[in-house]
């Protein structure tokens, strides 16, 4: 490939422009950590194990490592740098809570370079991915990093009830003090596996004010999408079944209690997304970021999502993962299946005077309850609302249970039944009445019938408890009766119009009665009404 095909610009050499932070090439940051953690970590191993005390939270550690070497550190090809620990031995009983032995924590931050990511949000921090997908190393501002020093004791506290948590788990708290500058940097677990693709990324608030992805962010091979994005996107969101929605309601329920206790707010929850379907159809399952590996499960206790929102776990568990990654299963309103992958994320933003203000000056100009900056209890009730609601919802399972009023309703019907049976025959008395004098009008046009016999319309009824006992519906449609006697008198043909039906619905009698209006045909002043 030409030069100029590498550069996108007519020949130049400068095929990788490197990014710098504070003065400090990408490169040398990168250099300066894996050396400087594992200088650190390698020294706290010569250190006995002990019971955290409360002086532990605000020890401070710093080394000098030039770049010739000294009789303590090795020689480098960076600039000369000075390395700071933040409460190490903090720091270290919250890795063995984890299951990160100091080997592994070593292996996987020292063995390989680390990968720059691209960072989505408003800030210009720096991201880096450990080449085995545990740890992120994020750069942080000097009032974020003051903060997490403030935070350690109640963190510490949290993690001993809770350690399965969708709260950021903080392995490592350094600064790297180069030129005359200082980078301020956290290890954390990583939230989003590298061998899963991701076919929608968000970062929910739960706000709407200016939470849309920009057009620069929307044009990523991965953007990262915002709450009315994911609204536009999944207009129904996403469903699970009754148990994994309670276990996920109920582990960010426990966390905003934590945070709001805090006096945090601002933080987001990273969401990430992957189609089973279209990765089946794509044949993208076995890829991990286009080098064909296949997924290995991450190392870390309750570092997966799954892991996460379930219950408590022994302290020396160690779960083996799939080619799942330890993502929740999901699915869309068109039942479509989801791997889900999720955490709380940016929890060093308190609100702190400055923040106080932002939320004081926005609220004059927009709706104050639409920003994102706001007091930590709206904020934690408002970002609980939208993920119950619009983000996460349950299945909802039918289930057939026969109710106390199917199966009470037996006797009553028993005996509304017979209340209709003592009503039918009184009308039937009436009917019979009502016949008889038809009779006697028909008599007086005697000459009209002649001698022939008049056949009997009084048919006799069927008995009414003899149709309920049986298991099926007897409707009795219109009836008519035609009778070669009464030929040339058609006019006076039988109509049977009324009808019974009697239906037996799970063990439950039912009687209905549709009584239509009977048709009355009158010729030469004779009436004739038949009822059945």
């Amino acid at each position: 490939m030409s030069s100029a095909t590498e550069n996108g610009v007519g020949g130049s050499r400068n095929t990788n422009i490197e990014k710098t932070y504070k003065k400090t090439t990408s490169s040398a940051l990168k250099g300066a950590i894996q050396l400087g953690i594992g200088y650190t970590v390698g020294n706290l191993t010569s250190k006995p194990d002990r019971d955290v005390l409360m002086q532990d939270f605000y020890v401070v550690e710093s080394v000098f490592l030039p770049s010739e070497g000294s009789n303590l550190t090795p020689a480098h090809r960076f600039p000369d740098f000075r390395f700071k620990t933040y409460a190490p031995l903090a720091f270290r009983y919250f890795r063995e809570l984890f299951g990160i032995k100091p080997d592994d924590y070593l292996y996987s931050i020292c063995k390989n370079p680390l990968i720059e990511l691209s960072n989505p949000g408003a800030s210009s921090s720096l991201f880096y991915l450990t080449s085995d997908d545990e740890f992120i190393v994020k750069t942080v501002q000097h009032k974020e990093a003051e903060f997490l020093q403030k935070l350690l004791p109640g963190y510490y506290m949290n993690l001993n009830q809770n350690p399965r948590t969708l709260l950021p788990k903080f392995y490592g708290l350094y600064c790297v003090q180069s030129g005359g500058m200082n980078i301020r940097l956290v290890v954390m677990n990583n939230v989003l596996p590298r061998p899963i693709k991701m076919h929608y990324k968000y970062d929910l608030k739960g706000s709407t004010y200016k939470r849309r992805a920009s057009r620069k962010e929307r044009d990523k091979t991965c953007p990262t999408y915002k709450d009315l994005d994911f609204q536009d996107m999944h207009e129904e969101g996403l469903h699970f079944d009754t148990e994994t929605y309670n276990a996920l309601m109920k582990t960010l329920q426990r966390d905003c209690r934590v945070l709001e206790s805090f006096k945090i707010m601002d933080y987001s929850l990273l969401l990430g997304v992957h189609v089973l379907d279209q990765s089946q159809r794509d044949e993208e399952a076995s890829q991990v970021g286009g080098d064909g590996r296949r997924p290995v499960g991450q190392k870390v206790l309750y570092s997966t999502a799954m892991e996460s929102i379930q219950g408590d776990g022994r302290a020396g568990e160690v779960t083996t993962t799939d080619d799942t990654m330890g993502g929740i299963p999901a699915r869309t309103h068109k039942d479509e299946k989801l791997l889900i992958f999720l955490g709380i994320i940016d929890i060093l933003q308190s609100y702190r005077f400055i923040k106080k203000l932002e939320h004081s000056w926005k609220a004059l100009v927009y709706d104050g309850d639409s920003v994102s900056v706001h007091r930590p209890g709206f904020y934690a009730n408002r970002f609980l609302k939208f993920m119950s609601t619009r983000v996460f919802r349950k299945i909802q399972t039918i289930r057939f249970s026969p109710s106390r009023r199917t199966r009470n309703s037996i006797p009553a019907l028993k005996a509304s039944s017979q209340e209709i049976l003592l009503q039918s025959e009184d009308r039937n008395e009436d009917r019979k009445d009502r016949l008889t004098g038809a009779r006697s009008l028909a008599s007086l046009d005697g000459p009209a019938f002649g001698s022939r016999p008049r056949p009997n319309p009084v048919l006799p009824a069927s008995p009414l408890r003899e149709a309920a006992s049986m298991a099926t519906t007897i409707s009795t449609s219109s009836l008519f009766t035609n009778d070669p006697y009464l030929e040339p008198y058609s006019e006076d043909r039988v109509r049977l119009a009324s009808g019974s039906t009697f239906t037996l619905e799970d063990s439950a009698i039912c009687l209905t009665s549709e009584q239509s209006t009977p048709d009355m045909d009158q010729d030469d002043g004779s009436v004739l009404d038949v009822y059945l």
